[in-house]
């Protein structure tokens, strides 16, 4: 072997064991940087999970909602083109709030009654009303109750009006509400996040409002 060769083969091994030596330095983590990764992980979760648990009960509230105007919009819709008396009756079954569309005034067993959303589970969200058991008639002072779980019935006549409470004390069957809203942690109170619908006419207008907002004018 000459010299010019044996130079070239050192120069090659010199090659490869910076290459090794380079890809061992190189493989992995430290044990110092692996806790310093974690530690920044679990900071931001920290920070971000009560903005993403806002969020999901946002969500969630809103559906429920969505729930109480399309069960109200759909027994006044129904009673003009049937030229019928409907009703929508809301009342929590089981921990969760739940509604029936119906002709007439006397609500079905509680096998018809459907979830305001269909996701919705036990005590995420609880429903509230200004109403008494019978028909458009609003408790005295007609201030929602938010300590305890509602229920009530807004029935349209056959123009898609408010129907006249054959009971009622209060001749006057306005500012009718129903609300559903995010209890407080542990409790069947409603805590500040709310959203309601409020029928405001005899004609059935209505209109709807959000946490403190939800009370009658």
């Amino acid at each position: 072997m000459n010299l010019l060769q044996l130079h070239s083969r050192n120069i090659k091994n010199k090659h490869r064991c910076s290459a090794r030596d380079s890809f061992e330095g190189n493989s992995g983590f430290s044990l110092l940087e692996l806790s310093i990764v974690l530690l920044i992980a679990g900071i931001l979760a920290a920070i971000m999970a009560p903005s993403w648990s806002g969020f999901v009960q946002r969500q969630r509230l809103n559906k429920a909602f969505e729930g109480v105007v399309s069960a109200m919009r759909e027994a006044q819709t129904e009673a003009k083109k049937k030229k019928l008396t409907y009703s929508a009756s809301f009342k929590v079954i089981d921990n969760i709030p739940k509604y029936v569309v119906y002709p007439g005034t006397t609500a079905p067993s509680d096998d018809s009654w459907k979830r305001l959303a269909i996701d919705l589970q036990e005590k995420q969200v609880l429903l509230y009303t200004n109403l008494t058991n019978n028909y458009n008639t609003t408790v005295t002072g007609k201030s929602i109750g938010v300590t305890e779980p509602g229920s009530g019935t807004i029935t349209f006549d056959y123009m898609g009006a408010l129907k006249t409470p054959t009971t009622a004390t209060d001749n006057n069957p306005l500012d009718l509400i129903v609300m559903v809203a995010i209890p407080s942690a542990g409790t069947t109170a409603a805590s500040g996040l709310r959203r309601c619908i409020i029928v405001r006419t005899l004609i059935g207008g209505t209109q709807t409002a959000t946490d403190a907002n939800c009370k009658p004018s």
